[in-house]
């Protein structure tokens, strides 16, 4: 995807954002620009922003777009190395050493001494600790990938602080060290992203090795290409209505705002219900789609009238 001048970076540009939008994702300039010099430079992404914005599905219509497996790990408090790098598969070791004493025999046939017997040990080959007894996680895997993949580490800022660490020679040389192997370096080095909700704050050293890339809730114009791509039967004056109420639902003090896949939740239940157009009594139906607290939905029920008529003044 590298390319010798401006015109050809624009177009590839283009094909970025065209790739997206045949899998449903509907990228920004910000998206197709940063994916692109990922790419060229060979970076990680950090992606930040609100939940429900696409941090998740921009790894997952960049896997589509590039035609390589997805790879994920879900990051929670606690998260080590042995769930997200690898295990040893002890089963098969403790065979192995089964084999192993029913060899011993054979190996120490003839010798003499303790010296000696060391010495053909030594001989033997020590496969205890060999890649073929190693469980692979999603950091091996995606280090393993004949083909590269796309490496998704999700919602990083849930780690701890000694995992981001852990991170870190991964992020930089994709490759990690394993104590009794050695070093083991990316057959080809996958597109990583690192998505974060803002949780708690991202080391500098982890910043530092990657792109950072923040996905703001849409424009209404982003948000109703975004409805048309999703939910295509909708039909266009509702989408115009739908999209406006959101909007305006975002512009009021709320516990949470909906994002973009409340959204799309939204258009698939006025799709489903048949609805031609936003009234307040269907709104006060479905409001529970939008909105997650029973707070929220007591504090938006008196202005549905009011956001429903600004909304159709919209469409």
């Amino acid at each position: 995807m590298s390319t010798a001048n401006p015109t050809a970076a624009l177009a590839a540009l283009a094909d970025i954002q065209r790739g997206f939008q045949s899998s449903g994702y509907i990228a920004s300039d910000a998206i197709a620009t940063c994916v692109y010099i990922a790419q060229a430079l060979s970076k990680p992404i950090l992606v930040e922003g609100p939940p429900g914005v696409g941090k998740t599905e921009l790894a997952n219509a960049t896997a589509k777009l590039l035609d390589k497996p997805l790879i994920r790990l879900q990051c929670y408090e606690g998260l080590d190395e042995s769930k997200a790098l690898y295990e040893w598969k002890y089963g098969k070791q403790l065979l192995y050493t089964q084999v192993l004493k029913e060899k011993l025999g054979d190996l120490m046939q003839g010798a003499q001494g303790l010296k000696e017997s060391i010495a053909r040990l030594h001989e033997f080959d020590d496969t205890f600790f060999n890649e073929e007894f190693l469980e692979p996680r999603p950091l091996l895997k995606a280090l393993w990938a004949p083909q590269g993949a796309v490496l998704l580490i999700d919602e990083i800022d849930k780690s701890d602080q000694e995992f981001e660490a852990f991170l870190l020679e991964l992020l930089q040389d994709y490759q990690i060290s394993i104590p009794e192997i050695g070093t083991v370096k990316a057959k080809q080095p996958p597109v990583v992203f690192l998505t974060s909700n803002n949780t708690r704050e991202i080391g500098d050293a982890l910043k530092r090795r990657c792109l950072h890339l923040y996905i703001p809730f849409p424009d209404a114009k982003l948000e109703q290409r975004i409805i048309e791509s999703r939910v295509p039967a909708l039909e266009a004056g509702l989408r115009t209505q739908l999209v406006a109420f959101v909007q305006s639902l975002r512009g009021l003090d709320l516990k949470k705002v909906p994002a973009v896949s409340e959204t799309i939740d939204w258009a698939r239940t006025l799709l489903l219900l048949h609805a031609a157009e936003l009234e307040p009594a269907l709104v006060r139906q479905t409001l529970n789609v939008l909105l997650k607290f029973q707070d929220d939905i007591e504090h938006v029920d008196a202005e549905v009238p009011a956001l429903t008529r600004q909304a159709a003044k919209n469409a």
